[in-house]
């Protein structure tokens, strides 16, 4: 049942391939033009690069976010879902981890190759593929009851980025924070012992939480 579960969402997903490359053009566009806007100054370019690779990737996951359920509500395989004999939970993190592995997990493997190109050094860019690593899921995670919550509307991207961007700035400063203070020596298990905590935190109740926000619609 779960397998076949995780081959639905899927098979759903690559019929949507155009949302995943949409995001991902979305990420290099800014990455690109970032060293336009800064100029040929390479050591101003890899002191924000780090940022720069950040908010693109935050950027560039949300604006699929908004869609991680609403054509199953649309077409009422929701409530069709719900009828399965699984928790509504466990459907949920299905969808999420399905959402990271088409979105986020292209903008990590790009994220060694961009922080090259924008003057990082081999280190940095290997903390930085962690930071991603730790940070991309704990945003779908952190965005998926929101998701839940403006399933019915139909323009609820802004309201979705107004409600997922304060959640996750703390993960935001850890990461660059991190990056920082990995580049002037100083050591990085406490910010990424925090980032580790809200992932697992995040993905103990985010399940839960968005469960009850789809059950809040349906009924």
């Amino acid at each position: 049942m779960m397998r076949g579960l995780f081959v639905r969402e899927l098979t759903l997903a690559s019929r949507n391939l155009s949302e995943q490359v949409n995001s991902l053009w979305f990420f290099l566009t800014v990455i690109v033009l970032f060293p336009l806007a800064i100029g040929p100054d390479m050591v101003m370019l890899a002191r924000i690069a780090p940022g720069v690779c950040w908010v693109a990737a935050l950027l560039a996951m949300l604006l699929t976010m908004g869609g991680l359920f609403q054509d199953d509500w649309r077409d009422g395989s929701l409530d069709q879902l719900r009828l399965l004999p699984i928790p509504l939970s466990v459907i949920v993190l299905v969808k999420i981890v399905v959402n990271w592995l088409v979105t986020g997990l292209p903008l990590l493997l790009l994220s060694p190759i961009v922080g090259l190109l924008l003057g990082m050094s081999v280190k940095n860019t290997g903390l930085l593929f962690l930071t991603l690593l730790v940070g991309t899921p704990t945003l779908s995670l952190l965005a998926a009851p929101c998701a839940a919550l403006t399933v019915s509307l139909r323009r609820g991207g802004v309201l979705l980025s107004l409600l997922v961007l304060p959640m996750i700035i703390p993960v935001l400063i850890l990461a660059v924070g991190a990056i920082g203070r990995y580049e002037m020596g100083y050591p990085v298990g406490s910010q990424l012992s925090f980032m580790g905590a809200i992932l697992t935190a995040s993905l103990t109740i985010s399940p839960f939480m968005t469960a009850a926000a789809l059950r809040i619609h349906a009924s």
